[in-house]
Formats: structure tokens, C-alpha cells, sequence
């Protein structure tokens, strides 16, 4: 085993070396979301083959514990080695301004480092005590819902920004646009829940609780269409339709994750497409709201005004003809701000590490065959709960600004 891991490491420092040369400036986000996907890549390919090596070590080992408990340890200890990585470049970055700053070039360069320290601790995880490790899967819990939170906060950006952006070019063709999308999204999103009828409500069954949820999520749909076109509040259909959508594939996932013998789960013949469909989408949208959150993040001026930023600025000097005043302020003037929240960045990859972990251990609740993934009650209701706060957070949105008058709301 040891011959194993010195080969492994050997051949995988390597690669950092060769990937880590063609790391440029502008590349950095891309490099970061490639080694978050390699986080998952590795946790996946422990998840399926780990479980003997872990038994072997004493530290690990328990005689009551199950193959399924195995797996979970496996992708915890990768999660929290990728959680530590990115927690601590998150409280590196605190306060970096401008690109002067020593540290701009810490979270652009230094690839090499980087890519051997979280190997490193990752490999360290795996001698850590098992309490630990009990600890931080309690906390990946409370990590996982907040990152579901800022996935439906950024969603709500994106529709927003979505709908501004055709609304302001002010010309019947996107108008019509809009219109178009709108009406497409809400056909979407009631077809979609009918299917769910099907697949969730077999005949002879009494499935009132599924029912339920598929019935809210189009009564969530048409008063989201219904609030966003009255006249009190200024919204518009564009929003109302995509967050249907989004809220219908959140039902569906939640619905899906339902355990395999239960009989209102119409999909538990097809347990294995449906968990690697599930896995699939819910990892793609984890790398794209990590990603989207981060290119997000330089669209706020309030926290990202460095010093030098003309609103930092404006005083004229007391001594205007002092020559080393004068070069201070050029050199003041040359210092460009940052673009994106470096801090924010890596806090979004921290907190989409416990997501990951929780998304393929079945959020370690899974009674369920350990060879599915994202199965059983407790991702059920992660799942519909996320379903409503999205709709909650919409609706506030909209009605905000009528119950809080004096507040601006972007």
C-alpha cells in the first residue's frame, strides 16, 4: 500500500508541475475549478475502491461499522483536506484591494505549491481519528445547506441581471424575446411537473405526500407569474418562468432521491441511470454556481474600492508642487483594483466542498444501497426544502420593496 501511494504521489506531483507551468494570470479561476473537479474526481474513485484500504488502517478501522460507513469516511477525509485548502486561502485573501498587494500574486501564481500543500492534506486527512472526522460531518451539514442558499441567491442574480440586460436594450425584438423564453420556460415547467405524475404517482398507490410536493410546485409557478405581472410590484415574467423551472428540476431531484423500495418512487427500476443522472446534474451545477458566484462577486464596487479608486481619492494634496507627493499619487493611481473578491472566491469552493461530500455520501444518512448516491429521506428533504427557500427568497424579492419602501433593492 505504501509502494502504491509513493507511485501515485510521484507521478501525480508531476502532473502539478506540468499543469502548474501553463497556469497564466488569467487562467487562475479556471485552474481553481479544474482542482475542485479533481476534489471530486478523487473522492468519487475512493468512494468506489476505498473501503478495504481504509478497514486496514487502525485508526480507521471498526469492527460494527459497514461497507457504506467506509465509503462515506473516504469522501469526508478527501472533502475536509479540499474544505482546509480553500478555508485557508479564503482567510489569506481577507482585504485584498488592489493587485499591488503582495497577495494578488499568492492567488495567481505559486500553482506548484499549491497543488503539493492540498495533496498533502488531503493524504493528511486520512490520519485523522475518526471524531474528527464525525465533527465535520456534522458541520458539512449546516456548510452544504449554506452553499444551497447562495446557489438559489445566485440564481436569482442571474435572472435578474438576464432580464435587465434585454430590457434595456429597449427594442421590440427583445421584448419579444422576453416573451418568447418567459412563455417557453412556464411550458417547461408545467410539462415537467405532469411527467412527475407519472413517474411519482403510480396507479394503486397512495402517494399523497408526493403529490403534495408536485401540486405546491405548480401553485409555486403560477403565483410567481401571478405576483411578478401585478401592477404594485415592479417585476417581470422572465424571473417568475426560469425560477418555476429551476424549482420543478429541484422537485424532481428530491423526488428521485426517494429510497428504491419505496412504491411511490416510479424511477426505482432504473435506481442506477437515475443516481448517475442525479450525480451528474448536481455536480454541474455545483462548478457553475461556484464559478458564476465568483465572476459574480466583481460586480459589487461597495467592498472591492481600493484605496486608489477615484471614490478613495478625491481630496486634492495640501502640497501640490511636492514631487514625492506627486509620485506617491501616481503610483497610488497605477494600482488597479482587483475584479472579483478573492476571500469571497475561496469561501464559495470551501463551503462546495462540504456540498460535494454530503451530495455523494446521501448526505450520510443513506439507508439505501451503498451503491447509490444522493439516495434517501434526508436528501429528499434537503432537496424540497431548498425548493421552498427559492421560491421564499423570489417572493421577497418582488415584495420588498413595498413592505420596506425606504430601502434600495438591486
Amino acid at each position: 500500500m505504501s509502494c502504491l501511494a509513493s507511485c501515485c504521489a510521484a507521478s501525480t506531483c508531476g502532473l502539478c508541475s506540468t499543469v502548474a507551468s501553463g497556469i497564466s494570470r488569467k487562467s487562475a479561476r479556471l485552474a481553481y475549478c479544474g482542482l475542485f473537479g479533481l476534489s471530486l474526481i478523487v473522492s468519487w474513485i475512493l468512494r468506489e475502491v476505498g473501503a478495504p484500504l481504509l478497514e486496514k488502517l487502525p485508526w480507521i478501522k471498526s469492527s460494527t461499522q459497514t461497507k457504506t460507513w467506509y465509503q462515506e469516511q473516504a469522501v469526508l477525509r478527501v472533502s475536509l483536506g479540499n474544505f482546509l485548502f480553500f478555508a485557508i486561502l479564503a482567510l489569506i485573501m481577507i482585504g485584498v484591494k488592489d493587485q499591488n498587494d503582495k497577495r494578488d500574486s499568492w492567488h495567481h501564481g505559486g500553482w506548484t505549491a499549491k497543488m503539493v500543500i492540498w495533496i498533502l492534506l488531503v493524504i493528511l486527512m486520512f490520519f485523522l481519528p475518526n471524531v474528527v472526522i464525525t465533527v465535520y460531518e456534522i458541520l458539512s451539514k449546516f456548510g452544504a445547506g449554506i452553499f444551497l442558499l447562495v446557489q438559489v441567491i445566485i440564481l436569482l442574480d442571474f435572472t435578474h441581471s438576464w432580464n435587465d440586460a434585454w430590457v434595456e436594450k429597449d427594442e421590440q425584438k427583445w421584448y419579444i424575446a422576453l416573451l418568447a423564453v418567459s412563455i417557453g420556460c412556464y411550458l417547461v415547467a408545467f410539462a415537467f411537473s405532469g411527467i412527475l405524475f407519472i413517474w411519482f404517482n403510480p396507479s394503486g398507490h397512495d402517494c399523497g405526500l408526493n403529490v403534495f410536493f408536485i401540486v405546491m410546485t405548480m401553485v409555486l409557478a403560477f403565483s410567481f407569474g401571478v405576483i411578478a405581472l401585478h401592477p404594485a410590484v415592479n417585476g417581470s415574467l422572465l424571473p417568475a418562468s426560469v425560477i418555476s423551472v429551476y424549482c420543478a428540476y429541484v422537485c424532481y431531484t428530491g423526488l428521485s432521491s426517494e429510497p428504491r423500495d419505496y412504491v411511490c418512487n416510479g424511477l426505482h427500476n432504473k435506481a442506477s441511470a437515475v443516481s448517475l443522472s442525479t450525480l451528474i446534474l448536481g455536480m454541474l451545477t455545483t462548478v457553475l454556481s461556484v464559478i458564476y458566484s465568483a465572476l459574480r462577486a466583481g460586480s459589487s464596487t461597495t467592498f472591492l474600492s481600493p484605496p486608489s479608486s477615484p471614490k478613495a481619492g478625491t481630496k486634492k494634496p495640501l502640497l501640490e508642487g511636492d514631487d514625492i507627493e506627486e509620485g506617491k499619487e501616481t503610483k497610488e493611481k497605477e494600482a488597479r483594483p482587483v475584479s472579483y473578491s478573492y476571500s469571497f472566491f475561496h469561501l464559495i469552493f470551501a463551503l462546495a466542498s462540504m456540498y460535494s461530500a454530503m451530495l455523494l455520501s446521501g448526505w450520510t444518512s443513506s439507508s439505501d444501497s451503498s451503491d447509490l448516491v444522493d439516495v434517501g429521506w434526508t436528501s429528499v428533504w434537503v432537496r424540497i426544502c431548498t425548493e421552498w427557500v427559492t421560491a421564499a427568497l423570489y417572493v421577497w424579492t418582488l415584495v420588498a420593496p413595498l413592505i420596506i419602501p425606504d430601502r434600495e433593492f438591486f
